[in-house]
């Protein structure tokens, strides 16, 4: 088509199904949700909600109003919550778009409290202290009154550092959810039919952990790797790669780039290639004294960075190959199952998680499976 950007995402549906499938038989019974906030971690709301509803999703987790009116056009009869807070002047939004807010104070429960539509969730800090109800608070409004008069369905927290099993806080925030969950399963209780949620992404991997009624993966259904200490479970779900625009012979002693960061140690060939920072591959991804930067696969070698990322383009050290191996118009190799985004992310002193979030709409993106 024309006008479309040189490079390609592609998006391996296959995978992304899969990697709910393997969360959902590891949620021992849980109901599999998924957090498609953030676009769907940056690959489309409107790619990746059809392709879990196919897979089995029933209930979406969003950020924003608006990822919620966006999931409810492709899902008309999932459960859809929105994680950051209830705003007054959007209460007909939600009745009206069956949007489930996840209320986190005594304020946002007043607003909510009588409106006819969908269960809210209450989130309870046990930990994070960002968002949330205080727990000695929430656990005297569950003792007190009956959730559902409150028009709250689900309980859920969320934790801190799940990557980490045997952390302190980790094994705090297990425990501190476990107390608010005897209070509401207790038979005798007001709220023992009320759900609970705990588990994210990485929960799943947590033995012995509880995944009561509903579980809400996010990055490990994208590729990313839920268990940083070990091989990643995860099948790679996107494929990134951009064309050569021009190849250049650099002499010694000469720089590459803006501010001069790279000065070719001999003769080099430099290969540009049309992706940038507006693509979403970080400015810290360049090399500079001290800091190597990112690396490209280019004829099936791995080859380095060669001074900063710019807007539009990178520059890529590609003397080592053969000279006929690359030429104008081949595709170079930015992100895939070995130049993961856990690695991506580490050249550029960043976390997958924003490698993937940040991958930008210019690309021509290409869903297969």
């Amino acid at each position: 088509m024309m006008g479309e950007h040189a490079a390609i995402l592609t998006i391996d549906l296959e995978a992304l199904r899969a990697n709910w499938r393997l969360l959902a038989k590891r949620g021992g019974g849980a109901q599999t949700g998924a957090a498609v906030k953030a676009d769907a971690y940056g690959l489309g709301i409107e790619t990746v909600v059809p392709a879990l509803l196919e897979a089995g999703c029933r209930s979406f987790f969003v950020a924003h109003l608006s990822e919620g009116l966006r999931v409810r056009a492709v899902a008309p009869q999932a459960a859809i919550y929105v994680l950051n807070g209830l705003a007054e002047a959007s209460l007909a939004d939600y009745r009206h778009h069956r949007l489930r807010p996840v209320l986190g104070s005594a304020r946002e429960i007043g607003l909510w409290k009588g409106q006819a539509g969908e269960r809210a969730a209450l989130h309870v800090d046990t930990g994070m202290n960002r968002l949330g109800m205080r727990r000695q608070e929430a656990l005297a409004l569950i003792r007190d009154h009956r959730l559902a008069d409150l028009g709250i369905g689900l309980v859920m927290s969320h934790f801190a550092s799940s990557e980490y099993p045997e952390a302190a806080d980790t094994r705090a925030q297990i425990a501190a959810f476990a107390e608010l969950a005897e209070v509401i399963q207790a038979p005798d209780g007001l709220n023992r039919e009320t759900s609970l949620s705990l588990w994210n992404s990485s929960a799943h991997f947590i033995d012995g952990a509880e995944p009561y009624a509903l579980t809400r993966p996010g990055y490990a259904l994208y590729g990313g790797n839920p268990t940083p200490d070990k091989l990643n479970p995860m099948r790679p779900v996107i494929r990134l790669e951009a064309p050569i625009v021009q190849i250049n012979h650099v002499p010694a002693g000469e720089a590459v780039g803006y501010n001069g960061n790279f000065v070719a140690p001999r003769d080099s060939r430099i290969a540009t290639i049309s992706c940038g920072y507006a693509d979403g591959l970080p400015r810290n991804l360049g090399n500079r004294s001290g800091h190597p930067g990112g690396i490209a696969r280019v004829a099936g070698r791995e080859c380095p960075f060669a001074g900063n990322v710019s807007m539009d383009l990178i520059t890529i050290d590609i003397t080592d190959l053969p000279e006929d191996a690359a030429m104008p118009g081949d595709l170079v190799t930015l992100i895939d199952e070995e130049l993961t985004i856990e690695r991506v992310g580490a050249r550029g002193d960043t976390i997958g998680y924003e490698i993937l979030t940040s991958l930008g709409r210019r690309y021509r993106r290409i869903a297969i499976g």
